[in-house]
Protein backbone atom coordinates (compact mmCIF):
# COMPACT_ATOMS: atom_id res chain seq x y z
CA UNK A 1 0.00 0.00 0.00
CA UNK A 2 1.42 3.57 -0.76
CA UNK A 3 2.00 5.50 1.87
CA UNK A 4 -0.07 8.30 2.06
CA UNK A 5 1.62 12.14 2.70
CA UNK A 6 -0.08 14.58 4.22
CA UNK A 7 -0.85 17.53 2.10
CA UNK A 8 1.07 21.05 2.88
CA UNK A 9 -0.49 24.11 4.02
CA UNK A 10 0.34 27.04 2.63
CA UNK A 11 0.38 30.04 5.47
CA UNK A 12 -1.68 32.75 5.07
CA UNK A 13 -0.46 35.76 3.23
CA UNK A 14 0.80 38.07 5.78
CA UNK A 15 1.13 35.18 8.43
CA UNK A 16 3.88 35.44 10.85
CA UNK A 17 6.45 32.55 10.16
CA UNK A 18 8.10 30.63 12.88
CA UNK A 19 8.90 27.07 13.26
CA UNK A 20 5.10 25.58 13.77
CA UNK A 21 4.55 27.05 10.58
CA UNK A 22 7.39 25.53 8.97
CA UNK A 23 6.72 22.38 10.10
CA UNK A 24 3.36 21.96 9.43
CA UNK A 25 3.98 23.24 5.63
CA UNK A 26 7.01 20.73 5.61
CA UNK A 27 5.06 17.92 8.26
CA UNK A 28 8.37 17.72 9.53
CA UNK A 29 9.20 18.56 13.31
CA UNK A 30 10.16 21.96 14.59
CA UNK A 31 13.46 20.34 15.70
CA UNK A 32 14.37 19.08 12.85
CA UNK A 33 14.30 22.14 10.91
CA UNK A 34 16.10 24.08 13.51
CA UNK A 35 18.82 21.50 13.72
CA UNK A 36 19.43 22.58 9.56
CA UNK A 37 18.81 25.83 10.43
CA UNK A 38 21.13 26.68 12.58
CA UNK A 39 23.88 24.26 11.34
CA UNK A 40 23.59 22.49 14.69
CA UNK A 41 25.88 18.97 15.30
CA UNK A 42 24.09 16.53 14.08
CA UNK A 43 22.84 17.92 11.31
CA UNK A 44 24.17 15.84 8.87
CA UNK A 45 22.64 12.87 10.51
CA UNK A 46 19.23 14.34 8.66
CA UNK A 47 18.93 13.15 5.02
CA UNK A 48 20.58 15.67 2.38
CA UNK A 49 17.21 15.71 0.02
CA UNK A 50 15.54 17.12 3.51
CA UNK A 51 18.01 19.79 4.23
CA UNK A 52 17.91 21.28 0.74
CA UNK A 53 13.56 21.42 1.60
CA UNK A 54 14.20 22.90 4.73
CA UNK A 55 16.32 25.53 3.12
CA UNK A 56 13.99 26.52 -0.35
CA UNK A 57 11.27 26.90 1.95
CA UNK A 58 12.95 29.03 4.96
CA UNK A 59 14.15 31.06 1.73
CA UNK A 60 10.60 31.27 0.47
CA UNK A 61 8.99 32.62 3.14
CA UNK A 62 11.74 34.53 3.61
CA UNK A 63 12.34 32.63 8.02
CA UNK A 64 15.36 32.92 9.52
CA UNK A 65 16.15 31.55 12.86
CA UNK A 66 16.20 33.89 16.17
CA UNK A 67 19.29 35.18 17.26
CA UNK A 68 17.69 35.63 20.84
CA UNK A 69 16.45 32.14 20.90
CA UNK A 70 19.99 31.16 19.91
CA UNK A 71 21.54 33.09 22.16
CA UNK A 72 19.44 32.04 25.10
CA UNK A 73 19.64 28.44 24.13
CA UNK A 74 23.84 28.37 24.16
CA UNK A 75 24.18 31.36 26.45
CA UNK A 76 26.19 32.91 23.83
CA UNK A 77 25.39 36.06 21.79
CA UNK A 78 28.23 35.74 19.02
CA UNK A 79 29.70 39.08 19.47
CA UNK A 80 32.82 40.39 19.89
CA UNK A 81 33.54 44.33 20.84
CA UNK A 82 36.61 45.84 18.37
CA UNK A 83 38.26 49.23 19.64
CA UNK A 84 40.70 50.94 17.26
CA UNK A 85 41.54 54.55 17.53
CA UNK A 86 40.41 55.51 13.69
CA UNK A 87 38.63 53.56 11.29
CA UNK A 88 39.72 55.69 8.24
CA UNK A 89 43.20 54.75 9.40
CA UNK A 90 44.79 52.36 6.59
CA UNK A 91 46.15 50.16 9.33
CA UNK A 92 43.49 49.52 11.75
CA UNK A 93 41.59 49.07 8.57
CA UNK A 94 43.76 46.39 6.90
CA UNK A 95 43.69 44.81 10.59
CA UNK A 96 40.06 44.44 10.79
CA UNK A 97 39.61 42.66 7.43
CA UNK A 98 41.54 39.55 8.60
CA UNK A 99 39.58 40.20 11.78
CA UNK A 100 36.11 40.47 10.22
CA UNK A 101 36.38 37.48 7.70
CA UNK A 102 38.01 34.93 10.61
CA UNK A 103 34.63 36.06 12.32
CA UNK A 104 31.82 35.63 9.84
CA UNK A 105 33.39 32.12 8.73
CA UNK A 106 32.63 31.49 12.72
CA UNK A 107 29.12 32.97 12.94
CA UNK A 108 30.66 35.53 15.01
CA UNK A 109 29.80 39.70 14.43
CA UNK A 110 31.50 42.11 15.69
CA UNK A 111 30.41 46.00 16.87
CA UNK A 112 33.19 48.36 16.35
CA UNK A 113 34.38 51.47 18.54
CA UNK A 114 36.65 54.23 17.37
CA UNK A 115 38.35 56.32 20.61
CA UNK A 116 40.35 58.66 18.70
CA UNK A 117 43.17 57.76 21.26
CA UNK A 118 41.12 59.58 24.29
CA UNK A 119 42.09 57.79 27.52
CA UNK A 120 38.25 58.44 28.49
CA UNK A 121 36.71 56.90 25.88
CA UNK A 122 39.42 54.09 25.97
CA UNK A 123 38.17 53.54 29.27
CA UNK A 124 34.66 53.66 28.74
CA UNK A 125 33.90 51.73 25.30
CA UNK A 126 34.62 48.78 27.06
CA UNK A 127 31.92 48.83 29.52
CA UNK A 128 29.70 49.95 27.03
CA UNK A 129 30.44 46.56 25.10
CA UNK A 130 29.56 44.61 28.03
CA UNK A 131 26.36 46.10 28.67
CA UNK A 132 25.76 45.16 25.12
CA UNK A 133 26.64 41.75 25.92
CA UNK A 134 29.64 41.00 23.56
CA UNK A 135 31.95 37.86 24.58
CA UNK A 136 35.73 39.34 24.12
CA UNK A 137 37.62 41.76 22.89
CA UNK A 138 40.12 42.73 20.20
CA UNK A 139 42.18 46.33 20.84
CA UNK A 140 43.94 47.29 17.42
CA UNK A 141 46.87 49.82 18.41
CA UNK A 142 45.37 50.63 21.80
CA UNK A 143 47.03 51.18 24.79
CA UNK A 144 45.70 49.88 28.02
CA UNK A 145 46.36 50.71 31.12
CA UNK A 146 44.79 47.81 32.81
CA UNK A 147 43.04 43.95 32.28
CA UNK A 148 39.45 43.96 31.08
CA UNK A 149 36.84 41.39 32.72
CA UNK A 150 36.50 39.55 29.44
CA UNK A 151 39.15 37.57 27.38
CA UNK A 152 40.89 40.18 25.32
CA UNK A 153 43.45 40.47 22.07
CA UNK A 154 46.05 43.17 21.24
CA UNK A 155 47.03 43.66 17.80
CA UNK A 156 50.40 45.60 18.30
CA UNK A 157 50.00 45.13 22.03
CA UNK A 158 53.29 45.07 23.90
CA UNK A 159 52.72 45.70 27.99
CA UNK A 160 52.39 42.46 30.19
CA UNK A 161 48.76 42.29 31.48
CA UNK A 162 46.62 39.77 32.45
CA UNK A 163 44.05 38.33 30.51
CA UNK A 164 45.77 40.21 27.45
CA UNK A 165 46.90 38.33 24.71
CA UNK A 166 49.13 40.05 22.89
CA UNK A 167 50.01 39.75 19.01
CA UNK A 168 53.08 41.72 18.31
CA UNK A 169 55.38 42.40 15.21
CA UNK A 170 59.23 41.45 15.47
CA UNK A 171 60.14 44.78 15.91
CA UNK A 172 63.57 43.64 16.48
CA UNK A 173 63.98 42.22 12.71
CA UNK A 174 62.02 45.39 11.54
CA UNK A 175 64.69 47.68 12.88
CA UNK A 176 67.46 45.09 11.86
CA UNK A 177 65.58 45.41 7.80
CA UNK A 178 65.53 48.85 7.69
CA UNK A 179 69.00 50.02 9.08
CA UNK A 180 70.67 47.10 7.67
CA UNK A 181 68.76 48.39 3.99
CA UNK A 182 70.38 52.10 4.05
CA UNK A 183 73.48 50.83 5.87
CA UNK A 184 74.52 48.80 2.54
CA UNK A 185 73.21 51.62 0.32
CA UNK A 186 75.81 54.14 2.26
CA UNK A 187 73.88 55.83 4.60
CA UNK A 188 75.45 57.23 7.76
CA UNK A 189 73.68 60.06 8.56
CA UNK A 190 69.79 58.92 9.05
CA UNK A 191 67.20 60.96 10.21
CA UNK A 192 64.25 59.34 12.32
CA UNK A 193 61.04 59.87 13.58
CA UNK A 194 60.28 58.70 16.77
CA UNK A 195 56.34 57.85 17.77
CA UNK A 196 54.45 59.06 20.54
CA UNK A 197 53.37 57.24 23.89
CA UNK A 198 49.34 57.22 22.46
CA UNK A 199 50.96 54.70 19.77
CA UNK A 200 51.19 51.01 21.59
CA UNK A 201 54.45 50.12 19.03
CA UNK A 202 56.21 53.59 19.82
CA UNK A 203 58.16 52.54 22.60
CA UNK A 204 59.54 48.63 21.37
CA UNK A 205 59.76 50.10 17.98
CA UNK A 206 62.00 53.26 19.16
CA UNK A 207 64.21 50.52 21.48
CA UNK A 208 64.78 48.31 18.59
CA UNK A 209 66.03 51.09 16.13
CA UNK A 210 68.54 52.17 19.29
CA UNK A 211 69.75 48.67 19.62
CA UNK A 212 70.75 47.84 16.11
CA UNK A 213 71.78 51.85 15.45
CA UNK A 214 74.06 50.75 18.29
CA UNK A 215 75.62 47.92 16.90
CA UNK A 216 75.68 48.83 13.31
CA UNK A 217 77.88 52.11 14.75
CA UNK A 218 75.36 54.43 13.57
CA UNK A 219 74.88 57.35 15.92
CA UNK A 220 71.01 58.58 16.47
CA UNK A 221 71.99 62.36 16.98
CA UNK A 222 69.58 64.46 18.90
CA UNK A 223 69.52 67.20 16.69
CA UNK A 224 68.08 64.67 13.81
CA UNK A 225 65.31 63.09 16.09
CA UNK A 226 61.94 64.40 16.28
CA UNK A 227 59.23 62.86 18.48
CA UNK A 228 55.61 63.10 16.71
CA UNK A 229 53.50 64.87 18.92
CA UNK A 230 50.03 64.87 16.46
CA UNK A 231 47.08 62.32 16.55
CA UNK A 232 46.26 62.22 13.13
CA UNK A 233 46.15 59.70 10.68
CA UNK A 234 46.54 61.55 7.58
CA UNK A 235 50.25 62.50 6.25
CA UNK A 236 49.86 65.55 8.44
CA UNK A 237 51.62 63.40 10.90
CA UNK A 238 54.64 63.48 9.35
CA UNK A 239 54.76 66.45 7.45
CA UNK A 240 55.18 69.17 10.44
CA UNK A 241 57.81 67.20 12.15
CA UNK A 242 60.35 66.79 8.86
CA UNK A 243 59.59 70.09 7.81
CA UNK A 244 61.04 70.71 11.40
CA UNK A 245 63.97 68.32 10.72
CA UNK A 246 65.01 70.30 7.61
CA UNK A 247 65.03 73.22 9.24
CA UNK A 248 67.45 72.47 11.25
CA UNK A 249 69.92 73.11 8.41
CA UNK A 250 72.18 69.35 9.64
CA UNK A 251 72.54 67.19 6.77
CA UNK A 252 71.14 63.81 7.02
CA UNK A 253 70.88 61.81 3.51
CA UNK A 254 67.80 59.24 4.92
CA UNK A 255 64.82 59.57 7.29
CA UNK A 256 63.33 56.71 8.78
CA UNK A 257 59.79 57.66 9.35
CA UNK A 258 57.47 55.97 12.16
CA UNK A 259 54.38 54.85 9.62
CA UNK A 260 53.62 54.94 5.98
CA UNK A 261 51.35 57.95 6.41
CA UNK A 262 53.89 59.86 8.01
CA UNK A 263 57.03 59.25 5.24
CA UNK A 264 54.02 60.01 2.74
CA UNK A 265 54.34 63.56 4.37
CA UNK A 266 57.02 63.45 5.21
CA UNK A 267 57.89 63.37 1.13
CA UNK A 268 55.45 66.05 0.73
CA UNK A 269 57.72 68.48 3.00
CA UNK A 270 60.96 67.27 1.22
CA UNK A 271 60.07 68.61 -1.95
CA UNK A 272 58.51 71.90 -0.62
CA UNK A 273 61.99 72.30 0.68
CA UNK A 274 63.12 71.84 -3.40
CA UNK A 275 64.86 68.92 -2.50
CA UNK A 276 63.96 65.19 -4.18
CA UNK A 277 63.25 61.69 -2.81
CA UNK A 278 65.29 59.35 -3.17
CA UNK A 279 67.82 61.58 -4.86
CA UNK A 280 68.68 63.80 -2.16
CA UNK A 281 67.10 61.70 1.26
CA UNK A 282 65.69 58.44 0.98
CA UNK A 283 62.65 57.80 2.80
CA UNK A 284 61.84 54.18 4.67
CA UNK A 285 58.33 53.99 5.87
CA UNK A 286 56.26 51.69 7.96
CA UNK A 287 52.89 48.89 7.55
CA UNK A 288 52.67 48.72 4.04
CA UNK A 289 49.36 50.16 3.72
CA UNK A 290 47.44 49.64 0.48
CA UNK A 291 48.33 53.56 -0.81
CA UNK A 292 52.02 52.59 -0.02
CA UNK A 293 52.93 50.90 -3.68
CA UNK A 294 51.00 54.04 -5.30
CA UNK A 295 52.64 56.64 -4.07
CA UNK A 296 55.11 58.52 -6.39
CA UNK A 297 57.77 57.78 -4.95
CA UNK A 298 56.62 54.35 -4.13
CA UNK A 299 57.64 53.35 -0.94
CA UNK A 300 60.50 51.66 0.92
CA UNK A 301 58.24 50.26 3.97
CA UNK A 302 58.33 47.29 6.48
CA UNK A 303 55.74 45.14 5.68
CA UNK A 304 53.53 44.01 8.34
CA UNK A 305 50.86 41.75 7.37
CA UNK A 306 48.10 43.64 8.77
CA UNK A 307 45.30 41.12 7.28
CA UNK A 308 47.16 38.00 8.89
CA UNK A 309 47.64 39.65 12.27
CA UNK A 310 43.53 40.30 12.04
CA UNK A 311 43.27 36.94 11.34
CA UNK A 312 45.66 35.70 14.32
CA UNK A 313 43.75 38.10 16.62
CA UNK A 314 40.14 36.94 16.13
CA UNK A 315 41.10 33.03 16.00
CA UNK A 316 43.35 33.52 19.39
CA UNK A 317 40.16 35.19 20.81
CA UNK A 318 37.39 32.70 19.94
CA UNK A 319 39.96 29.83 21.00
CA UNK A 320 39.93 31.76 24.61
CA UNK A 321 36.53 32.30 24.19
CA UNK A 322 35.91 28.44 23.94
CA UNK A 323 38.20 27.94 26.76
CA UNK A 324 40.96 26.31 24.35
CA UNK A 325 43.96 28.86 24.53
CA UNK A 326 46.09 28.77 27.76
CA UNK A 327 49.27 31.06 26.36
CA UNK A 328 49.03 34.68 27.29
CA UNK A 329 51.01 35.44 24.28
CA UNK A 330 51.15 34.70 20.72
CA UNK A 331 54.69 33.91 18.95
CA UNK A 332 55.87 37.22 17.15
CA UNK A 333 54.72 37.86 13.68
CA UNK A 334 57.98 38.40 11.21
CA UNK A 335 58.32 41.35 9.05
CA UNK A 336 59.40 42.23 5.59
CA UNK A 337 61.48 44.73 4.11
CA UNK A 338 59.87 45.90 0.69
CA UNK A 339 62.47 47.93 -1.55
CA UNK A 340 60.87 50.27 -3.87
CA UNK A 341 61.34 53.55 -5.65
CA UNK A 342 61.99 55.98 -2.28
CA UNK A 343 65.16 54.96 -1.18
CA UNK A 344 69.01 54.60 -3.01
CA UNK A 345 72.51 54.95 -2.58
CA UNK A 346 73.44 58.66 -1.19
CA UNK A 347 74.58 61.20 -4.02
CA UNK A 348 77.67 62.91 -3.27
CA UNK A 349 77.11 66.90 -2.90
CA UNK A 350 79.21 69.22 -4.30
CA UNK A 351 81.03 69.95 -1.43
CA UNK A 352 82.03 65.99 -1.05
CA UNK A 353 82.68 65.72 -4.78
CA UNK A 354 85.31 68.29 -4.82
CA UNK A 355 87.11 66.88 -1.01
CA UNK A 356 87.16 63.88 -3.40
CA UNK A 357 88.86 65.06 -6.35
CA UNK A 358 91.19 67.18 -3.86
CA UNK A 359 92.07 63.89 -2.51
CA UNK A 360 92.83 62.52 -5.75
CA UNK A 361 95.08 65.34 -6.27
CA UNK A 362 97.16 65.08 -3.17
CA UNK A 363 97.30 61.02 -3.86
CA UNK A 364 98.52 61.48 -7.72
CA UNK A 365 101.17 64.17 -6.36
CA UNK A 366 102.66 61.41 -4.05
CA UNK A 367 103.21 58.66 -6.45
CA UNK A 368 104.08 61.44 -9.13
Amino acid sequence: MKKRVKARREPAPGQPINLRILGEYLNLSPATISLVLNDAPGVRAIPQETRDRVRAAAAKFDYRPSFYARSLRKRQTFSIGVLVPDLSDSYSGQVLTGVEQYLIEEGYFYLTASHRRKPDLIEEYPRMLMERSVEGFILIDTVLQHGLKLPAVAVAGHRDIPGITNVVLDQRRAAELTLRHLYKLGHRKIAFMRGGSHSSDADDRWECLRIVAKELGIDIRPELTVLLKSLASTPELGFDPACELLSRKVQFTAMVCYNDIAAIGAIRAIMDHGMRVPDDISVVGFDDIQGAAFHNPSLTTIRQPLHEMGTVAARTLLQRVRGEAIDPYVAPILPELVIRESTCPPRERPSQRSEVKALRRRQGARTG
